[in-house]
């Protein structure tokens, strides 16, 4: 079989490095997506090279209607067409309500929700005419339950699975699945510089697993979602969570 093309958004984070590698491994042409503004895009990519991965790079706001439009041309015109699209880019804001402005607010959104309608909108009608595809949406525990000071955050996760499941809908019939996962406290960089005294008293006692998630086990589940054996799932929220938060 043909290798087909993943697309990752936010690929050179904690965990979409994660995502990247393992897909790589599974025989998958990984195309990763960076900031405009990241200055260590090329460094990552050379490091990658060194470990054997040949990740192609574009640079695209995620946020921008436009800049998904010319990354996606760039990459149909340069690797080929988008087969599975992994939707994993996204930031945060965290403060209360009452201190949260209004661009603490459409950052948060503009990144993680509407990042979901601008990229998606480049690659669907392709896997549609193709009777082919995935669309995996990465949102969180706290777009499921809520989460102190992430009003924005857990509102735009939570957008993201009604996207998943509309979305899903009308694209059933031509072979393309839409879903979502929503990982938990999951040990990248960003988790792991959390003070190890609030990680011990306050976050892990939450986990009934008694620990963080490792990046690729979310990857191994996207993998899965990205398969032909996933074909019957479609509009799911899969948790990812330790048993954290159930549903």
């Amino acid at each position: 079989m043909q290798k087909r093309n993943v697309l990752v958004t936010g690929g050179m984070g904690g965990l979409g490095e994660s995502i990247c590698t393992k897909m790589a491994d599974a025989g998958y042409r990984v195309v990763v997506t960076f900031s405009p503004s990241n200055k260590t895009s090329t460094e990552w990519l050379a490091a990658m090279k060194q470990r054997g991965y040949d990740f192609a790079g574009v640079p695209c706001d995620v946020g921008d209607f436009d800049s998904c439009a010319r990354a996606v041309q760039q990459i149909e015109k340069e690797v080929g067409p988008v087969d599975i699209l992994v939707n994993n880019a996204g930031i945060t804001r965290d403060m209360t309500f009452k201190k949260m402005t209004k661009a603490d607010w459409d950052v948060v959104m503009r990144t993680n929700l509407d990042s979901c309608f601008n990229m998606s909108k480049q690659v669907v009608d392709g896997m549609v005419e193709r009777n082919w595809g995935r669309v995996i949406n990465v949102s969180s525990v706290n777009g499921q339950k809520g989460a102190f000071g992430q009003t924005n955050y857990s509102a735009a996760k939570a957008g993201m699975h009604g996207f998943t499941k509309a979305l899903a809908l009308e694209v059933a019939k031509k072979g393309v699945t839409v879903n979502t996962i929503s990982p938990g406290y999951i040990g990248t960089k960003m988790v792991t510089a959390i003070p190890q005294e609030i990680l011990d008293a306050k976050i892990l006692p939450q986990i009934p697993l008694g620990r963080l998630g490792k990046p690729e086990e979310v990857a191994g589940l996207i993998i899965y979602l990205a398969s032909d054996e996933a074909a019957f799932v479609s509009g799911a929220n899969i948790s990812i969570n330790g048993g954290q938060h159930m549903q």
